[in-house]
């Protein structure tokens, strides 16, 4: 659970990090956008790194972590991008998603 936890926390900072400056921030110069991204992409790692080795050492597989990783991604992806750019859902980016699910599933099968 902890390593869910700390993945899912540093994805909503990747996202932030990534996305951020698409909504209101594009007026910004390209370089001070960076140098923000950088900050907030610090604490994505703080989180991340941790996540991994816990997960790793409580029996998780590269794989594994990859995919979970990935899989949270796209969820957290899809709130920001719905709650915060205003872009609407389509049938692809639900058909992706359950892709994305079956993949984890295939993983953690018989585990």
């Amino acid at each position: 659970m902890t390593t869910f936890l700390l993945l899912a926390a540093s994805n909503i900072f990747m996202t932030i990090a990534w996305y951020w400056h698409l909504k209101g921030g594009m007026h910004k110069p390209l370089l001070t956008v960076i140098v923000i991204s950088w900050g907030i992409a610090f604490v994505e790692y703080c989180l991340a790194v941790p996540a991994n080795r816990i997960g790793f050492a409580s029996g998780w597989s590269a794989g594994q972590l990859k995919v979970m990783q990935e899989a949270i991604a796209l969820v957290v992806f899809g709130v920001f991008m719905v709650t915060v750019l205003g872009e609407p859902v389509s049938w692809r980016h639900l058909g992706a998603f359950v892709c994305i699910m079956a993949a984890v599933g295939f993983l953690f099968v018989g585990k």
